[in-house]
């Protein structure tokens, strides 16, 4: 029980800090720390996630920063993705299923160390020479986006990947939404991050539903993760703005880079062990 709390209170500090990385590294946290499947820490991670992103988010709208429309919007086409993934990591053996969380992890952690110079958590985004408008742009005037045809394809994209992937792995999607979004519209990082926990929010959420109706979901391990990730939110966002979203990157990115390969040894194991 005490292993698990402190497993969830881990990722909920992380959630904190960067507004990505709960699922991501809480399905590897608990495949290691609890001896647990990919496809039985999935919905667990995903439950610990959306109750520690719905504090995020909601304390994210008290301070205005949430962009609730689009972050309906992505949310909506994830939930439509997202039993597509489950129904597929219900028929991925074990071996092979770490082996895709490990790439994509990888992958995660290449991404933030390339972004090295991304801007700080409350600065608006620096226009960068001959670089293109982003799809998204706010209006002068209200603050708001302009909803064109190229932003709401982008949106759509950003919800149908962190859909198919929240089922798939079990992650909440931040890892994708906040690259994304940081790519396609001109949102401060502040905002980027509190729109992200909103989306991470309804997605995990959905997958909770589909996962409990399904009978996957192990609530004797989630719920004391879930109460430590609640924790660790709360404890994160104390000193999240005295550190600079440059640092946190770096120290993401090593931290995923090696649980990355963690989860690619895993694999290797459990295939080249099987033969």
């Amino acid at each position: 029980m005490l292993t698990t709390g402190l497993l969830g209170f881990a990722i909920g500090v992380t959630m904190a800090l960067t507004g990505a990385g709960g699922g991501i590294l809480g399905v590897p946290a608990l495949v290691f720390g609890l001896r647990l499947t990919v496809a039985q820490a999935g919905p667990v991670a995903l439950f610990a996630v959306s109750l520690a992103a719905a504090l995020g988010a909601t304390l994210g709208l008290r301070a205005g920063v949430v962009r609730y429309r689009a972050a309906g919007f992505i949310a909506l086409v994830g939930m439509i993705a997202s039993p597509v993934g489950l129904w597929a990591a219900s028929r991925v053996p074990n071996g092979p299923l770490a082996g895709i969380f490990g790439l994509v992890l990888g992958w995660v952690a290449l991404q933030m160390l390339r972004r090295g110079a991304a801007p700080s958590e409350g600065g608006d985004p620096q226009p960068v020479p001959g670089r293109k408008s982003p799809p998204c742009v706010r209006s002068p005037r209200t603050g708001r986006f302009v909803w064109t045809r190229p932003c709401t394809l982008a949106l759509a994209a950003c919800g149908l990947l962190a859909g198919l992937l929240s089922g798939l792995l079990g992650v909440g999607g931040g890892f994708v939404i906040v690259p994304m979004l940081t790519r396609i519209s001109d949102l401060p990082m502040r905002s980027i991050v509190a729109t992200s926990l909103a989306v991470i929010m309804l997605v995990s959420a959905s997958g909770v539903v589909y996962a409990t109706l399904g009978g996957s979901m192990q609530w004797n391990i989630a719920l004391p993760f879930a109460g430590g990730a609640v924790a660790g939110m709360l404890g994160g966002r104390v000193v999240a703005n005295r550190i600079t979203g440059h640092h946190l990157q770096q120290v993401f990115a090593c931290v995923a880079a090696f649980v990355a390969l963690a989860m690619l040894y895993k694999s290797a194991t459990v295939l080249f062990g099987a033969q």
